[in-house]
């Protein structure tokens, strides 16, 4: 299997956005945003179709939309106040009606199409470039503003009384997310990159002890995911990015099932 390159590239790429995702992906889940990777995927994908109608890189196309629509959830909630479901909701669904209509305006409906469970064993060049900067950009930035994350993920009173500036870490936090979702869509698909924020966090979240816990154990879930499912597309040639995420479920459930069953068996 690593004897192809393309394998080795795929095993690379996908190794380093499982480590990258799931940093984004714990905040998201403790904020209780978990939708904001399928509203922002969406989304990006009338950007990538107003890229392919306007003949121009479609990725440029799906960050810039990506963008604006985080702008937009910023707006919504301040306006809805602690209603942050339903800002998210309200971008999902105009995600879903403008892809829609613009999809009848692509001439090549299988280049879209290519982008919406991604092409992880057929990327290349400047694919893998971008994948790699967002990657390093994510990690930094999960470094540097650790303390903000983690008090925005739990309690936004109690980071502004902290001293932290709540509106401009969200504002980062959500750019970093829009930036995400667009760049990884192009490698696993925009349908898929929501799994893998959220699947290999819940799976944490069953065995972490504190939040820096499940941090470590979202990553070697994802990465688990990610391998896995590269090994099991190859090896019985289906497709990867589905295969990606049904590796995450599986990995969930052996988790959840034995915990309780062992619960059950104590009461």
């Amino acid at each position: 299997m690593l004897q192809y390159e393309f394998m080795r590239n795929a095993f690379i790429i996908g190794g380093i956005l499982a480590v990258a995702i799931p940093l984004i992906g714990v905040v998201i889940v403790f904020k209780h945003m978990s939708m904001i990777g399928d509203a922002l995927s969406h989304v990006s994908l009338s950007g990538i179709a107003l890229g392919l109608i306007l003949n121009v890189n479609p990725l440029i196309g799906a960050i810039v939309m990506a963008l604006i629509a985080t702008l937009s959830i910023q707006i919504i909630q301040n306006r809805f106040g602690k209603y942050t479901e339903l800002a998210i909701a309200v971008i999902m669904s105009f995600g879903i009606g403008l892809s829609a209509i613009l999809m009848g305006f692509v001439d090549n409906p299988a280049n879209f199409n290519s982008f919406l469970f991604g092409s992880i064993v057929a990327i290349g060049g400047s694919d893998n470039i971008l994948a790699i900067i967002l990657s390093i950009v994510l990690i930094i930035a999960s470094i540097y503003f650790y303390r903000q994350f983690f008090f925005i993920a739990f309690d936004e009173t109690s980071a502004h009384f902290s001293g932290i500036n709540v509106k401009r870490t969200n504002i980062i936090f959500l750019i970093l997310t829009a930036l995400t979702v667009s760049v990884a869509s192009r490698i696993v698909g925009a349908l898929i990159v929501s799994s893998l924020m959220v699947i290999p966090t819940a799976t944490a979240m069953q065995v972490g002890k504190s939040y820096r816990q499940t941090m470590y154990y979202a990553i070697l879930f994802s990465l688990m995911s990610v391998w896995g499912g590269l090994a099991a597309s190859y090896t019985f040639d289906i497709a990867p990015g589905g295969t990606i995420v049904m590796a995450g479920i599986l990995i969930l459930l052996a988790v959840i099932i034995p915990t309780a069953v062992k619960h059950r068996l104590k009461s």
